[in-house]
């Protein structure tokens, strides 16, 4: 009888044949990975399944430190990300962070309702208020996907502000090392990665969120 086999199992045997196709190709990539990390990005990306970083990106293992959410929020109470932050930061010393946003986000799509999504309410309040600060902009375009589009690219730069007012950052800069922070946005209609805005390092900011460290 022929054993049927289940999609988790496809997934480690689709591993398999990964494993063998990059030991042919680069007979010492797993050698160089597992005695350590080196990465000069950290991506900060949507848990969306249709946005991989290091596949949209072309990159190889190693060159991406990655952690993702739903919709890309920067939240300066989170400690997951706050944590990536650090470590990113202040040990493996990388030299961008990136905030990507991509089209047809759900969270962002969600936010953009008045739908009770329960527990998710609090996560979408973050994208609420990025909503809430340019509605006018927002709603003043002529589609519904033109609008959510728009939205997705302010989420991103909003998020990429939040990122800047962190003391990891900050306190990175004021050592006069990296990180230059960029806000991207995916297109998943053509694939293409676009940049909206980029921060470098050692910018002020507005007075309130500016830290000063002895």
């Amino acid at each position: 009888m022929t054993k049927t086999v289940t999609q988790a199992e496809r997934l480690l045997l689709q591993n398999k044949a990964w494993a063998q196709l990059r030991r042919q190709q680069e007979p010492d990539l797993f050698d160089r990975l597992s005695e350590s990390q080196a990465p000069r990005f950290l991506w900060i990306g949507c848990s969306d399944s249709r946005v991989p970083a290091e596949t949209i990106t072309g990159v190889q293992p190693g060159e991406i430190f990655v952690h993702r959410n739903i919709a890309n929020v920067v939240v300066h109470t989170d400690l997951n990300l706050l944590s990536v932050l650090v470590y990113a930061v202040d040990v493996l010393k990388v030299e961008h962070v990136i905030v990507c946003g991509h089209q047809g986000c759900g969270g962002v799509r969600a936010a953009m309702t008045d739908r009770d999504f329960g527990i998710l309410n609090m996560w979408l309040r973050n994208i609420k208020d990025v909503y809430a600060e340019h509605i006018e902009q927002v709603k003043s375009l002529p589609t519904p996907i033109a609008q959510e589009d728009r939205l997705i690219e302010l989420n991103a730069q909003a998020q990429l502000l939040n990122l800047a007012k962190t003391a990891v950052i900050q306190r990175a800069w004021q050592r006069g090392e990296g990180p230059a922070l960029h806000a991207w946005v995916y297109g998943i209609s053509d694939g293409c990665l676009k940049e909206l805005k980029t921060i470098q390092p050692g910018t002020e900011q507005d007075e309130p969120f500016q830290l000063r460290f002895t």
